[in-house]
């Protein structure tokens, strides 16, 4: 990967990071925050939605372009789907739990909480959202985090609701589940002061670290996004969306400013060799009688073959933009968006089963000459229109250099386009919410996860490793409520939450049956003696089978209740006894092999200590 100049290319950036909070219910009904399989789902209802203007009379030139598609939204309920969800009733207060979290995250922020939290809506019309727009509320402003590089600013704090989640792509449109919509959602939008990939990488994991402090936020695939917004100074500013992982950040800046240069140095190229793109027009005559799978599927389908001449294009439609990218992956995308499978053009023909002579005939019927390019799209009548105009338009910004414009996130840390950049047209007050009156002297300032490290070894005794990673695990605060709430031990509550957890999922034991009741009774039975320390894994084992089962039943039911004083220092006695002459001969060098005996004897009823100090009696006695 070319490694660029950035503070020569003058590389600005900034992110929006997206956090799922933890809380009970969603921001503006009492539903849980619970997802579940789509196969849960009880019934489902349709949607068609477009775009409204705004109190200006402006529509957003993102919502138009997404309207443009005729699709039917379909949405998956469950039983606890209620009337807000499903839009069929206005929106409740917003939710107390998730306002007090959004305040802890302003202190860790440094930032400025505003005296009155207006509730907007935010136009999208893409069906992730049953109304037709998302609801947002600035919560803060004006804060800061600190980099390696320098102090990045935090301009703005929003508490929004989630999207509902997209489920796959059906004949006639999109299906979603409405289980994840409304769950409580922070948007932390930093100021355009990231210089670097490695700036952005690092001020993403700052954010992420403060979030997760609070001990109120979702972990785990698709409960935090980055969006980054990058541009050069000769580019223009693109939002790149949905960066799942922190180590696609890095990838994901360098891949766009290579994107950047490259597009402008095309479009040096088409200026220096006074480029056009011509007008659209029919060209399915040329392939009446074409081999060609794709376009003599779209034609015994009562499709058409449009054509749009790129005039001074050769050689550069073709030319790679990013990996396995090229500008005409670029027109491509364009013409998706409006149902067609994509384009075909003539730096990468013939191929795909066009002839030669059909590629000389296409630009025969067109004019197009040698120095010139041409791109096709096969499809139905309407399809095929919207979409070589599509292409055609992307073509013309190519003449200009980088367009202002949403990309979505691939995995590979290339990008794709989604739509234009969206305008201020597309927000408006929520009339149906009253405002709030956020105090953020009613908060505590949550510890840092870094505090928390250094607190978990100094109190508990947790060497640095396990300190670490309890701290930054999933299950800090049940690792906290076990300690704090039941006195149970800290280091075998840490072990328990994050290695024994690990090693269980590792033997495919279905570990998300389990929740904080599971842990917790199984930490207390074993602070009440009621079951040996070794057998923590096997209860919770047997608790992913029967949930429903408390700790208590699940150690009977698996005969896995702890050996009394007596019954171990029997099975002890036994051990020594059998061994006899090598205690006699060795003394307390016979210890090792005979511990491990005696824990198997017992069936991990008894705790290797109580093990270990009744064994080590019975070895002194007879040395």
């Amino acid at each position: 990967m070319t490694e660029y100049d950035y503070e020569d290319l003058g590389l600005v950036a900034g992110l929006e990071i997206h956090q799922q909070l933890d809380t009970e219910t969603k921001l503006f009904c009492e539903c849980p925050t619970e997802l579940r399989e789509p196969e849960a789902a009880e019934r489902r209802f349709t949607r068609y939605l477009h775009p409204t203007k705004s109190e200006l009379g402006e529509i957003d030139e993102a919502a138009l372009e997404e309207s443009r598609v005729e699709r039917e939204f379909e949405y998956l309920a469950y039983d606890t789907t209620c009337l807000v969800e499903e839009d069929d009733e206005p929106p409740h207060r917003l939710d107390d739990e998730a306002q007090k979290v959004v305040l802890e995250i302003a202190q860790l922020l440094d930032m400025d909480v505003v005296d009155q939290a207006h509730v907007m809506r935010k136009i999208v019309v893409d069906g992730s959202n049953t109304s037709g727009f998302q609801r947002s509320t600035l919560m803060a402003t004006d804060g800061e985090i600190e980099t390696s590089d320098g102090p990045v600013g935090v301009e703005d704090l929003m508490l929004e609701e989630e999207s509902a989640q997209r489920i796959e792509e059906t004949d006639s449109g999109v299906r979603y589940s409405l289980d994840r919509l409304g769950i409580p959602l922070v948007e932390i939008g930093t100021s355009p002061d990231i210089r670097s990939p490695e700036q952005a990488r690092e001020a993403a994991e700052t954010i992420g670290m403060l979030l997760r402090s609070t001990g109120k936020v979702k972990r785990g695939l698709g409960t935090i996004r980055q969006d980054v917004n990058i541009s050069i100074e000769e580019g223009a500013r693109v939002e790149v969306k949905g960066v799942q992982s922190l180590d696609d950040i890095e990838d994901i800046v360098r891949h766009e400013v290579g994107r950047q240069v490259a597009l402008l140095d095309v479009a040096e190229e088409l200026q220096a060799r006074d480029a056009a793109v011509g007008d659209p027009r029919e060209v399915t005559a040329v392939f009446e009688d074409t081999d060609s799978g794709v376009l003599r599927g779209a034609l015994d389908s009562g499709g058409k073959v449009v054509a749009v001449p790129l005039y001074g294009f050769d050689g550069l439609v073709g030319a790679e933009i990013q990996p396995d990218r090229r500008l005409g992956t670029e027109l491509s995308d364009h013409a998706k968006r409006h149902g067609a499978g994509g384009i075909f053009h003539t730096d990468e023909l013939p191929a795909y089963g066009v002839t030669e002579d059909e590629v000389a005939s296409l630009r025969e019927a067109v004019g197009a000459d040698e120095e010139d390019a041409v791109a096709i799209v096969a499809a139905d009548p309407e399809t095929a229109d919207l979409a070589i105009e599509a292409a055609a338009e992307r073509a013309e910004t190519a003449l200009e250099g980088v367009p202002e414009e949403t990309r979505g996130a691939n995995e590979d840390g290339t990008t794709r386009y989604l739509r234009p950049l969206p305008g201020a047209a597309r927000m408006y007050p929520e009339t149906d919410v009253a405002p709030v009156e956020p105090d953020p002297s009613e908060v505590e300032t949550p510890e840092l996860l870094t505090e928390k490290v250094g607190r978990y070894q100094d109190e508990y005794g947790l060497d640095a490793g396990l300190a670490e990673q309890v701290a930054y695990g999933e299950r800090m605060p049940l690792f906290e409520r076990a300690v704090e709430e039941l006195g149970a031990d800290a280091t075998l509550a840490a072990q328990t939450v994050e290695s024994t957890v690990t090693e269980l999922r590792r033997d495919d034991v279905p570990v998300e049956n389990l929740d904080d009741r599971h842990f917790l009774e199984t930490l207390e039975a074993v602070a009440a003696g009621e079951t040996a320390k070794g057998t923590v894994g096997e209860v919770l084992t047997a608790l992913t089978e029967s949930p429903d089962l408390t700790a208590e039943e699940a150690i009977e039911r698996e005969g896995l209740g702890s050996a009394d004083e007596d019954e171990v220092r029997d099975a002890v006695v036994e051990v020594v006894e059998r061994n006899a002459e090598q205690v006699a001969e060795e003394g307390m060098q016979a210890f090792s092999g005979l511990m491990g005996e005696a824990m198997g004897a017992l069936g991990g009823k008894a705790d290797g200590d109580t093990v270990s100090q009744l064994l080590r009696e019975e070895i002194q006695k007879r040395a």
